[in-house]
């Protein structure tokens, strides 16, 4: 196989994996809808009043069912320094969560919104008790509406609501603070009646099972809940297995947290202490209409009689920053999907994290980068580059040999071999450079796709997001015109066929890049025209030394 076919080979191999895509896309139509089996008939009639049962030991507690429309009550708006959200005093549920430091996907004038309530989209962060006659996230709390926001100086703000039932007094807090995306949900238990009470309280998620609205169709992230347990590890669950009462994930852990994962942003409840080794359940339920909830239930609390007690919990809802999420729970950075060559990925993302820090703009970042990786693989590519510069000037000598044997190609092959090993030349030579630079490809793809810090990060002139392609298509076109430039410089292959479909190649793989992001492209045309750069160099010296020799 010589280095052209191996060019076509990469090319084919990556089509494949962008029609892949594009099936899977095709295969798994965004819109999830009820499936009729007894696991998912089970759950939906249940309602999403309260999650399963915690050890199968309240079988007594009566279940209300789902209402066709969720109840709206007196609203608090809390507006930080990176996002506003408004809750709602029907169990305190987190309905609508604004990151303001990012935007819309659809339009780029919206601050992106985490949590919405909105029909067929519905996203929310829900928590109550379990136990008789307990708040549930249906109970209506007592809460002081308007707008609560963090002041000049002021480093936190607090809402607080209350609920009190027969037997028992609940005030429910949150706490959010300045620059993060972490809340604290602190529920305070006092028990009003005369005998113990048994309180097991829980935290989930409602969430539709559709991706995020926006989303480019050459982009196939996963979308779902997400456990991480020390023992199961970090295992994503998918809606439609979800709905068929397929799923399978860890049940039961002394640690670990529960969240749902989307593309560049995440939410997950966990606890406030990573140490906490407090047996807790994970459950993941559908609950018809497209709807599904995940969730988690912390052991019981005994309260005796006039007893007060308080349960924590911790919810991140917000962008997934890799090294700050590692700091909130273990196995949160696992989120950060950087595909099946993330110990290449991880390492890229570093450096390219670095060098960002250095010039503060990802687009000189990426041509950094580029640069730095062509300088680590010089000996490698200056080899391959000998080896080419050898063959095309050999190529009037296999021109002769294949008018001399015509379509006989086993003496045409037999006479090809000899002169290689006669001029010392192995045409196999620009094979290794070509093959570590699809790996190298491949991860930085998926960096540029998973790193949210990319996200309509700006370049230079018309390029105002680098996760995004480039919306004037300039960049595709001259790389395009750098392929064919390395196609003129490289030895014509042997074979006419194979010489077309090397100089119809840079056409097919640019309208590929059309469709990828302007990162990306920017990486790939930096790589070419240092290539060329190279390679011209090089013929150069060949060159040089090839007329030395004849004088």
């Amino acid at each position: 196989m010589d280095s052209q076919r191996l060019i076509a080979f990469a090319v084919f191999s990556f089509s494949l994996l962008m029609l892949w895509n594009a099936w899977q896309e095709h295969t798994h139509p965004k819109q999830l809808s009820a499936v009729s089996t007894p696991a998912a008939r089970s759950a939906a009639g249940m309602g999403d009043v309260l999650p399963p049962t915690p050890g199968q030991q309240l079988k007594g507690v009566p279940l209300q069912s789902l209402p066709t429309q969720l109840a709206m009550g007196p609203r608090a708006k809390v507006v930080t320094d990176v996002l506003t959200a408004v809750v709602d005093a029907n169990g305190g549920d987190l309905r609508e969560l604004e990151l303001t430091k990012y935007r819309e996907n659809e339009n780029a004038n919206l601050p992106f919104r985490l949590f919405e309530e909105k029909p067929g989209h519905n996203y929310f962060a829900q928590n109550g008790l379990i136990g008789p006659g307990l708040p549930s996230h249906k109970t209506l709390f007592l809460l002081d509406s308007g707008d609560y926001r963090l002041k000049d100086g002021q480093n936190q703000v607090k809402l607080s609501m209350r609920a009190t039932v027969p037997g028992a007094e609940v005030v429910k807090t949150y706490t959010f603070t300045r620059g993060s995306y972490v809340v604290d949900v602190d529920t305070q238990i006092r028990n009003l009646g005369q005998s113990v009470l048994d309180v097991y309280p829980y935290y989930q998620y409602l969430r539709h099972g559709l991706a995020p609205e926006g989303e480019s169709k050459m982009v196939n992230t996963f979308t779902g809940p997400a456990i991480y347990t020390e023992a199961g590890k970090f295992q994503k669950v998918k809606f439609d297995a979800i709905a068929k009462g397929t799923q399978e994930h860890a049940k039961e852990a002394k640690d670990g947290w529960i969240g749902v994962v989307q593309h560049h942003f995440l939410s997950a409840w966990m606890t406030r202490d990573s140490a906490d080794t407090s047996t807790r359940e994970f459950y993941t339920r559908s609950l018809g209409n497209g709807e599904f909830s995940a969730g988690l239930i912390m052991p019981v609390m005994k309260l005796a009689a006039g007893e007060v007690k308080s349960t924590s919990m911790r919810l991140y809802a917000g962008p997934q920053e890799l090294e700050k999420l590692k700091q909130l729970a273990p196995g949160l950075d696992l989120v950060v999907d950087y595909g099946w060559l993330t110990v290449l990925a991880y390492p890229i993302f570093v450096m390219l994290n670095w060098l960002h820090k250095l010039v503060e703009n990802w687009g000189v970042a990426i041509i950094l980068l580029t640069v730095l990786i062509k300088g680590a693989f010089y000996p490698l590519s200056a080899a391959s580059y000998k080896s080419m510069a050898k063959m095309r000037k050999l190529a009037p000598r296999l021109e002769l040999l294949k008018q001399r044997f015509g379509d006989d190609r086993q003496k045409l092959h037999e006479a090809m071999m000899k002169i290689y090993q006669e001029e010392k030349i192995n045409p196999l030579g620009g094979c290794l450079p070509i093959l570590v630079q699809i790996p190298v490809f491949i991860s930085l793809y998926w960096v540029l796709l998973g790193t949210v810090e990319l996200r309509q990060a700006p370049f230079a002139l018309w390029i105002h997001d680098l996760s995004e392609p480039d919306p004037l298509y300039v960049l595709p076109v001259i790389m395009a015109i750098s392929s064919f430039i390395q196609v003129k410089m490289s030895p014509a292959p042997a074979d006419p066929v194979q010489a077309k479909v090397m100089m119809i190649m840079p056409i097919a793989f640019s309208v590929m890049f059309l469709f990828f992001p302007a990162g990306l492209v920017l990486y790939w045309l930096v790589n070419n025209v240092l290539s060329i750069l190279q390679q011209w160099r090089i013929n150069t010296v060949v060159n040089r030394a090839a007329n030395d020799s004849k004088r």
